[in-house]
């Protein structure tokens, strides 16, 4: 995946990878972490934690509302649970039992959400979580975390696991390029400022922040200094950080891999209507499904891109 060397970064792990590694090393922490997956521990990377522990690990099989079942009964009963599949998967087909199950009593349940967005390339969209921030979002007290990197995932990892209530924690299948060095000081509902700027910000999260950091560089090679905000936490949303961008700056161009409404756009476009509006403009999925191919192929067919943010952000700045 080229994304990530106009800002000189360099390619790390995939956001799954660093979330399996994790979730194994803090079985030895959390002594109550108990794992439920739905058959597809070797893609969700739970199967670290499964090798490790295996009595604390449960597969229900191909069956995400019966998944959602157990984990709401396994955190009833006190544990402190992780329930992993696809995003697509985890959301859509098991919408109505989260809702009951976890939301509304507000259980700890961690849901752990993989192949999210486009970027899972061949899958295609019978497998593409494009629309699962939208609904984590709508079930109320749901916090919604989307790192960028293997750092920031690992931290958000341990942040959730401490974090009490339901959270869901999205993630991607390719590699990515390493945007922070550990220690990562994640901290559910406060942005990262990367870059400092006065002309724009850009907000993003998971890949599109690399590509945000891409879109700074050659923006600054053409006298635009941009600030990149990166929103890992969708909610609770970081809204001080928001209001300071809309004064500070000229507009805020949003990016993420997410279908336009519902997501992180919506969420910071309704922080800047109630408190300093500004000019926005959001670089996403659009109102559109995707299709099958190559990652890179699909990120650029689809406008996830640094060149999109760029043009965006020129936009914004030329016509104020």
């Amino acid at each position: 995946m080229n994304i990530g060397t106009r800002a000189g970064l360099r390619m790390g792990k995939a956001t799954r990878d660093a979330f399996g590694e994790a979730l194994r090393d803090l079985g030895g922490v959390y002594p109550d972490l108990v794992v439920v997956d739905g058959d597809v521990s070797n893609s969700t990377r739970t199967e670290y934690f499964a090798q490790a522990f295996p009595q604390r690990f449960f597969n229900v099989g191909i069956a995400e509302s019966n998944l959602i079942g157990v984990a709401s009964g396994l955190a009833a009963s006190g544990k402190r649970v992780v329930a992993a599949s696809f995003a697509c998967f985890l959301l859509c087909n098991a919408f109505d039992q989260i809702r009951m199950g976890v939301a509304y009593p507000r259980l700890n349940v961690k849901l752990v959400g993989s192949h999210a967005g486009i970027s899972i390339g061949e899958d295609g969209p019978s497998q593409m979580g494009i629309e699962d921030v939208a609904l984590a979002l709508s079930l109320p007290g749901v916090a919604v975390l989307v790192p960028a990197d293997e750092h920031a995932t690992r931290a958000a990892t341990r942040a959730m696991l401490e974090w009490e209530g339901p959270t869901y924690l999205r993630l991607g299948r390719p590699p990515v390029p390493v945007i922070y060095e550990p220690p990562v000081d994640f901290v559910i509902g406060r942005a990262f400022r990367l870059r400092e700027g006065n002309d724009v910000t850009i907000i993003a999260n998971g890949l599109m922040v690399a590509m945000a950091l891409d879109a700074a560089e050659e923006l600054a090679a053409r006298g635009v200094q941009a600030r990149v905000l990166d929103m890992a936490t969708v909610r609770p949303l970081d809204v001080d950080a928001v209001i300071a961008a809309a004064r500070e700056t000229r507009g805020i161009v949003v990016a993420e891999e997410h279908l336009h409404y519902g997501g992180l756009g919506s969420v910071v476009a309704m922080a800047v209507s109630q408190h300093h509006p500004c000019p926005m403009r959001f670089v996403d999925l659009d109102d559109r499904y995707a299709e099958s191919g190559a990652p890179d192929d699909l990120l650029r067919a689809y406008g996830l891109t640094s060149e999109r943010i760029v043009a965006a952000a020129l936009e914004l700045t030329e016509r104020i």
